[in-house]
């Protein structure tokens, strides 16, 4: 079966990244192997269909491979690595709402008492979330279905969801004031204002958290800290900005909110392993011989 759901990705996958007309529906469609990528996860779980793709968010890593699923349940830099090819991936994007109401539906009210989950867990996917997954995928090959089917579909993938390992992160993701909402609000924060110095009581606050909490559980949420995490979405959008070519490397650390230079450098050669110039060149070259 999970041929199947790997050929339904392939037949409606026209680039790396595909949306699709399937609500909360993206496909990703790889074929040869390539460098690191860094990238902003979103709350989400990728099914991998085929092939195997390592993530990496602070200290922790996961490999994805063929048959296993990947929920991130906050925005949160990240960097993916290939690691095997083709590699076919069905990728849920995660609405709060929506799970809300269903556990409402099955009647799950007492959910203040669970635990703090960290906010990025792998499971194997099940034949039977296999099966939900395909038939949301082929919805594709006859698009007047997606309309009536689609939200019926998308509902039996949570539902199974829920009584998966992925349970319980995703309990807490749908939970207003849960602690994974909170962490939510302060990575939020932190996103928003990453080229600001970093005020952690401010943080605390967005979050509502004393500072002594909210170091712990973001820390076991997201595999960083504060700052780092704060530093890692600074590293990233310098990288886009060089590699568009528009401005100087001195400019772009003030940009994303460097007050020195020199700290920039030493800190973009500590991330990526090369001075920024180098790097974007070496960059430039990986893109346009693959």
């Amino acid at each position: 079966m999970l041929d199947q759901l790997a050929a339904a990705v392939t037949r409606h996958s026209d680039a790396l990244w595909t949306s699709t007309a399937v609500p909360r529906l993206s496909l990703i469609s790889v074929d040869e192997l390539g460098g690191n990528a860094e990238l902003l996860y979103e709350p989400m779980i990728c099914f991998a269909a085929d092939g195997a793709k390592r993530t990496t968010a602070g200290d922790r890593t996961w490999l994805t491979s063929r048959g296993h699923m990947f929920l991130n349940s906050l925005e949160v830099p990240v960097t993916a690595t290939l690691e095997q090819t083709p590699y076919r991936s069905a990728v849920l994007h995660l609405d709060p709402a929506l799970l809300a109401d269903l556990l409402l539906e099955l009647d799950e009210t007492d959910l203040h008492a669970l635990p703090t989950p960290g906010g990025q867990v792998a499971a194997p996917i099940t034949p039977e979330l296999t099966n939900a997954l395909t038939r949301w995928v082929r919805l594709l090959d006859t698009p007047a279905d997606i309309k009536l089917l689609a939200a019926r579909i998308e509902t039996e993938i949570l539902y199974r969801l829920l009584n998966s390992p992925l349970g319980p992160v995703l309990r807490q993701f749908a939970i207003a004031d849960s602690s994974l909402s909170r962490i939510r609000a302060a990575a939020g924060w932190i996103r928003a204002n990453y080229d600001q110095p970093l005020r952690i009581d401010a943080i605390a606050a967005a979050a509502r958290m004393s500072v002594a909490t909210l170091h712990r559980q973001f820390k076991a949420a997201t595999g960083m800290s504060p700052i780092r995490f704060q530093k890692q979405l600074r590293l990233q959008e310098a990288r886009r900005l060089l590699l568009a070519g528009t401005n100087s490397a001195a400019h772009v650390a003030s940009t994303v909110g460097y007050a020195s230079p020199s700290q920039f450098n030493r800190e973009y050669r500590r991330t990526y392993g090369l001075p920024p110039a180098q790097d974007v060149t070496r960059l430039r070259h990986r893109l346009t011989t693959t």
